[in-house]
């Protein structure tokens, strides 16, 4: 009696994966029915394409020994044949694999790399391990898949499209579906499954999702409030899944760091919502509790493990003071304000509600300021926006000075630049309706502008103050890197020239020329005055720079005339700066610009000697060429090694042109002297058949 059946395979996730294995164990009986003698005959399974998952690949190919061949079902007892619409499944199961693979890389890339991916297990203690405990890095997980995925750059929509496909593939792995395409079927992952740390995976990737499509709808929410609902929902569904990680994770078979990451993440989720809804007591608690789990995991660990938590800490700080300051604590509007300051700005989750704050504690303390006084005049202000930037200028300012460097400082320029401006833009449109009472108060006032026009060049004049300064900060890191030259240029790096140095000067005097002529300051002397002497001062430094550029190109009479202009406008500020040193103090040294233009000077001459003794080794008489013809310097001597070559210059070629008789003209000097025969017999004739011609072309007659 034939024996037929199929074998069984370990690895097999589900029914449906032995469908159409095409493996059969026959013992004496052929294909054809046919006795064959006691042969085994094994028909080995279709070649699985690369990429499918491992729960469809047989872990062993070995031919199964005979207690298994014993223990295998008669063949009456096999599967009945796939029903049709199984064998057109399977036909059409490479089209599908090909689609699968075209939107995985339409989504990130690697659709066959990222379903391989989802075999391996992730980082962490493995069932069976030591313990027979299961770990997961959630918050190392969470981190790479944030940066690989989109969040580098802020696309919260990337990454969420890269969640939806994981949780596709690791329940496809896991043969964890949710029904089938006709049906869903909800699953739960319970305590009773948890066999492998992917069960969690799958939980942590729901929450990741949700959580993402909360954050590109906070972006979109921005231009549509109505979307602020949904964004709402989304962080609620986020926290659920996180509660139920939380929950698995207090199995016993879950290690304690996966439960402290579980407990740390499912605080900081919770965090969140509670900050959109601005229930600032308990948003300030998960945060805190969020913030002890990783500081306690930071310091139980080496110090590069600890690194992630410690930045997670870093983002969570910033929300806990602005939860705080919302609670009633006015200290922990200072070191938000001081954070930002020292940052350049806030990004983030706090940054958009971090500057209304700012902006909201400014206003109350603008309801107190009424005027502002400049240069002797005292002049009121109205404008809410120009109150809020005077109250804050000396902040920025202050945290300008306290920039650690260059890259920071450059920041908060643009930042006070910015704010600047939209001050400036206030008053312009306070200015337009008021243009015909302006021009009225100059006629009246004897030239004397209007407080509004008034504050709008002081406004001005912080501007243009505040871009000098940024200019020439730049043109002092430039001048650092100048000295530095010879190592930048080791090091592979563009090196800075002095090219660049004069473009920031052209923009300072520019601004210079702006400030004297701000309306109400014409006649003020002394401002003027003080303005011509930073003029100056910036002059000599442009003339100093354009010199080292001359020099850099060997034009050494240039360069010499131009150090002389840069002493004669540093005496002439030395000359004019006794009663304008207070105002002077922030401009550079022009005594240190002195003394390195004369070190420069005598290294200029002895530079210009040193070349022009060069250039007379380099051209001896007997060297030197003038350019003519071997025909036209027969009388000198020269050493000529092109007349050996095959471009020897013996003749000009072709000749150059030379003198000739030009053609003789003809003049027709009779034609003065000739006298014509009179025509007026002709034209009398024509004058006496005026009417009768005339009548006799209308009939057709002739004459």
């Amino acid at each position: 009696m034939g024996l037929s059946s199929a074998l069984p395979w370990d690895a097999l996730g589900s029914e449906g994966a032995t469908k159409g294995a095409g493996m059969e164990v026959g013992r004496g009986v052929s294909p054809g029915g046919a006795r064959s003698g006691g042969c085994v005959r094994i028909l080995l399974p279709p070649r699985i394409p690369v990429g499918t998952s491992a729960a469809l690949q047989p872990r062993s190919s070995a031919v199964p020994s005979a207690p298994a061949l014993a223990a295998l079902p008669m063949a009456s007892e096999r599967a009945s044949p796939a029903p049709a619409h199984d064998a057109a499944r399977r036909r059409r199961r490479p089209g599908h694999k090909m689609a699968a693979e075209r939107q995985g890389g339409r989504g990130g890339g690697g659709g066959v790399a990222e379903e391989n991916k989802e075999n391996e297990r992730p980082a962490g203690p493995q069932a069976g391990g030591l313990g027979d405990s299961l770990g997961l890095e959630i918050l190392q997980i969470v981190k790479e898949s944030q940066q690989q995925h989109g969040l580098r750059h802020g696309d919260f929509q990337r990454y969420r499209g890269y969640c939806s496909r994981r949780l596709r593939r690791l329940r496809k792995t896991l043969n964890f579906k949710m029904g089938n395409r006709h049906k869903f079927t909800g699953k739960k992952v319970t305590e009773e499954i948890l066999s492998d740390n992917r069960y969690l995976l799958l939980i942590l990737m729901d929450a990741e999702r949700a959580w993402s499509y909360a954050m590109q709808l906070k972006q979109e929410a921005n231009t549509e409030p109505r979307k602020r609902f949904h964004l709402l929902s989304r962080l609620r569904k986020a926290v659920k899944h996180a509660e139920e990680l939380e929950r698995l994770c207090e199995s016993n078979r879950v290690d304690a760091k996966t439960k402290l990451e579980a407990q740390a993440y499912m605080a900081y989720l919770t965090g969140m919502l509670r900050f959109e809804h601005q229930e600032w007591k308990a948003a300030m608690e998960a945060f805190n509790k969020c913030k002890t789990i990783y500081e306690k995991l930071a310091n139980a660990f080496t110090e590069e493990q600890a690194v992630l938590y410690n930045q997670r800490v870093e983002e969570i700080s910033p929300n806990i003071r602005y939860c705080a300051y919302n609670i009633g604590d006015q200290s922990a509007m200072n070191e938000l304000m001081q954070m930002r300051l020292r940052s350049g700005g806030t990004e983030g989750l706090l940054a958009e509600k971090l500057e209304a704050l700012i902006t909201q504690t400014r206003a109350k303390q603008a309801a107190t300021m009424s005027e502002v006084e400049w240069r002797g005049r005292t002049v009121p202000v109205k404008i809410d926006k120009v109150r809020i930037f005077l109250l804050g200028l000396a902040d920025n300012e202050a945290a300008i000075a306290q920039a650690e460097n260059e890259e920071t400082k450059e920041r908060l320029f643009e930042s006070l630049l910015s704010e600047c401006r939209d001050a400036i833009q206030a008053v312009r449109e306070e200015l337009k309706p008021d243009q015909k009472q302006r021009e009225h108060s100059l006629e009246n006032d004897s030239g004397k502008v209007s407080n509004i026009q008034y504050l709008h060049s002081y406004l001005t004049y912080i501007k243009l103050s505040t871009a000098i300064r940024r200019n020439e900060s730049m043109a002092k890191s430039l001048q650092k890197a100048l000295l530095q030259q010879q190592r930048s240029e080791e090091d592979g790096k563009r090196t800075p020239r002095p090219q660049d140095l004069i473009r920031l000067y052209d923009i300072i005097l520019q601004n210079l020329v702006e400030l004297t002529q701000l309306p109400g300051l014409e006649e003020d002397k002394n401002f003027q005055k003080e303005i011509g002497l930073k003029t100056l001062v910036y002059k000599a430094y442009r003339c100093f720079f354009i010199a080292q550029s001359y020099v850099l190109v060997k034009k050494w009479s240039e360069a010499l005339v131009l150090y002389e202009r840069v002493l004669k406008y540093a005496r002439e500020v030395q000359s004019g700066a006794g009663a304008y040193t207070n105002s002077l103090k922030e401009l550079p040294d022009v005594q240190d610009l002195i003394t390195q233009v004369n070190a420069e000077k005598y290294s200029l001459q002895a530079s210009a000697i040193l070349d022009a003794n060069d250039t007379h080794e380099t051209e001896s008489p007997s060297q030197v060429k003038d350019g003519k013809p071997l025909s036209e310097r027969f009388e000198t001597f020269c050493l000529d090694p092109s007349l050996v070559s095959k471009q020897v210059s013996l003749v000009h070629f072709p000749p150059g042109f030379q003198p000739i008789p030009c053609k003789p003209l003809f003049f027709d000097l009779a034609l003065n002297h000739v006298a014509f025969p009179p025509l007026e017999d002709k034209v009398e004739q024509k004058a006496k058949s005026g009417l009768t011609g005339y009548i006799k072309g209308i009939f057709g007659f002739k004459s």
